[in-house]
């Protein structure tokens, strides 16, 4: 990578020759500007407004321009005369945790490299004390004309310094934070927390610019002659308005959940969407599932016969026939067959009963008959008694 400064890190009274290099790169396509008409290149000249004719670049000097319009020359050996200890020296102020950076004031990255043998050294002393502390060095440097604060830190095994803006150059927040006051529900922040858990974490390396993909395939189409094809504009989705913060949550949730092939209440087979039933249906299904059940028993306890009853040991096939009897429809579409058998169970069971009766009057015989020979004696004995 080619180096853009080259100058040292001053570490103490340690000094480390190192150079600079650019820490990231950009990828963006970029465009020309054209005459549409003709497709001829737009091109811009720099041109002097007292002259009027173009300037070659050896030619062009900086000029500082005042309030009222005047422009004032500075040159080169103006700002090379200028008291600036970090011109040539990256100057380490302090040692601090890395949290105590705000990431708004992160800019540009580079790579710090050793400059040569006698620097490796030095560098690995540094970012060896910086791993071992956990904390990041604090730097200020001059860069194209100006001096810039930065931040040391170890990337792997090497040293990479950000840029930082100044704390000054960071605007306030309190004309951006909204106006009114908001109260936000348990409810809504379960929601939230429940959407960040199904969103997860990612991998950062996994994700790409799918804009500059797609614009690098038109580019392609066109170069190999073919047309290409707008894709369809997005549905319009209410918008851009949320109506139901409750709603657009749980939509989130259900979608984010479905697109990882998982179900609401945890694991889901394999392409499976998520399904997610609102209480109130839930509840609602309960009633009527209820409902219909108590219903479906009911018409089972109307319908079915009455079991036979228990009496003494023995089935009462007397009472039970009766009430077969009785609950037997008016019309009846019974053969003649079952007829006859229903007749014969119904005389049996009067034979039953009548047969019962006699054996209970001839029990009530025998014991009346015995009270009065009971009696009869006692009665005897009494009057013998007497007599003698």
């Amino acid at each position: 990578m080619r180096s853009i400064w080259n100058g040292a890190i001053s570490f103490g009274l340690v000094s480390i020759p190192i150079k600079l290099v650019n820490a990231t790169e950009n990828h963006a396509i970029s465009f020309r500007q054209i005459h549409v008409e003709d497709g001829g290149r737009i091109r811009y000249r720099k041109v002097c407004e007292l002259e009027d004719h173009e300037v070659p670049t050896a030619e062009i000097g900086k000029g500082y321009e005042d309030a009222d319009g005047s422009v004032i020359p500075i040159t080169e050996d103006d700002l090379a005369a200028l008291p600036i200890p970090t011109a040539k020296t990256i100057e380490i102020v302090a040692f601090v945790p890395a949290d105590t950076i705000d990431p708004l004031q992160m800019d540009t990255a580079y790579y710090l490299t050793a400059n040569g043998v006698p620097a490796a050294k030095p560098y690995t002393l540094l970012r060896e004390a910086l791993k071992r502390s956990q904390k990041v060095a604090v730097a200020k440097f001059a860069l194209r004309g100006r001096e810039r604060l930065g931040m040391l830190r170890v990337v792997d095994d090497v040293i990479a310094m950000h840029g930082l803006l100044w704390p000054d150059e960071i605007r306030a927040t309190d004309t951006v934070a909204p106006d009114t006051d908001v109260k936000i529900r348990d409810a809504e922040l379960d929601l939230a927390d429940a959407l960040m858990d199904t969103l997860g974490e990612v991998d950062l390396d996994s994700l790409h610019d799918d804009y500059r993909e797609a614009v690098e395939e038109m580019i392609t189409a066109k170069l190999e002659g073919g047309e290409t094809t707008a894709p369809a504009p997005a549905a319009d989705e209410g918008g851009g308005k949320v109506i139901d913060l409750m709603a657009a949550l749980e939509s989130s949730v259900r979608a984010a959940r479905s697109g990882r092939g998982a179900k609401a209440g945890g694991k889901a087979a394999e392409g499976e969407d998520a399904e997610v039933t609102p209480l109130r249906s839930r509840r609602s299904g309960s009633a009527k599932s209820s409902a219909s059940s108590a219903s479906s028993a009911s018409s089972s306890r109307k319908s079915a016969p009455a079991a036979p009853k228990q009496v003494g040991g023995k089935k009462s096939t007397a009472k039970t026939a009766a009430k077969s009897t009785s609950a037997a429809p008016k019309k009846s579409t019974a053969k003649k067959g079952t007829a006859k058998k229903s007749s014969a169970k119904s005389t049996t069971a009067k034979k039953t009963t009548t047969a019962s009766k006699a054996s209970k009057t001839a029990t009530a015989k025998k014991s009346t008959t015995t009270k009065k020979t009971t009696t009869a004696k006692k009665s005897t004995t009494a009057r013998k008694k007497t007599s003698a």
